[in-house]
């Protein structure tokens, strides 16, 4: 059994994934320094971290924020909402959720957040706070998920494949590589049909479709009864 102490590490991994605000990046040589001492992950893979973190560091603020938005939140490949390639949309991911945040609190974690359980910055920042072969075992179980946006973002050549292989190696695996399915872009998945470009109700089609026409034969009403 593992006990090679990873709090320190998985806590860096977690702002790394987090949304690259200023404080963060700003913060990037202290936090590759952490990573070195803790030395809860190779030489390989540290030398991988500290590239992303030089890109993340070096580049136009607006560049890198644009290059996060791109990298997770395009497309339910490379989500960071780990239930969202279990669950998608469905009905059991709420559950699912509810499930989650009981685990945390049942491990001493009150879950009082902006983001949902399942966002792998939060399920880090837990791991953190549990003994080293607990938090190995529990970040294992989503092992299946963290290679799907792994070889997602290896795919594409994406340097914050880095900070989710190093999340792999804390959880005592190797990144393996798996056939990624292209899926719709959330962006296309949410936007709204032309207005007045046809419904699906019965009798209604595109403008410029002929349609029938219902004649209704008028009754003649008694004079002596108003309607």
């Amino acid at each position: 059994m593992n006990n090679t102490p990873m709090s320190r590490s998985c806590r860096v991994l977690a702002r790394l994934l987090d949304y690259p605000q200023a404080e963060m990046r700003s913060a990037l040589p202290e936090l590759h320094a952490v990573l070195r001492d803790e030395a809860a992950l190779s030489a390989e893979r540290l030398q991988e971290l500290k590239a992303l973190m030089s890109t993340l560091q070096q580049g136009d603020a607006y560049a890198v924020e644009g290059r996060y938005v791109d990298s997770f939140d395009r497309g339910r490949a490379t989500s960071l909402h780990m239930f969202e390639h279990v669950h998608g949309d469905s009905r059991d991911r709420g559950p699912a959720l509810v499930d989650l945040a009981q685990t945390y609190e049942a491990g001493g974690m009150f879950f009082d957040a902006s983001e949902l359980p399942d966002y792998l910055p939060v399920v880090l920042e837990f791991a953190s706070t549990q003994p080293p072969a607990t938090a190995r075992a529990f970040l294992g179980e989503m092992a299946h998920i963290l290679n799907t946006i792994h070889s997602g973002l290896i795919k594409h050549e994406n340097p914050y494949a880095a900070a989710i292989g190093a999340v792999l190696e804390l959880a005592g695996e190797t990144p393996q590589a798996v056939q990624i399915t292209a899926d719709e872009a959330l962006d296309e998945a949410w936007v709204e049909p032309p207005t007045f470009d046809g419904c699906s109700s019965k009798g209604q089609s595109r403008p410029g479709t002929p349609q029938p026409i219902h004649i209704v034969k008028k009754t003649t009403m008694n004079p002596g009864v108003r309607p």
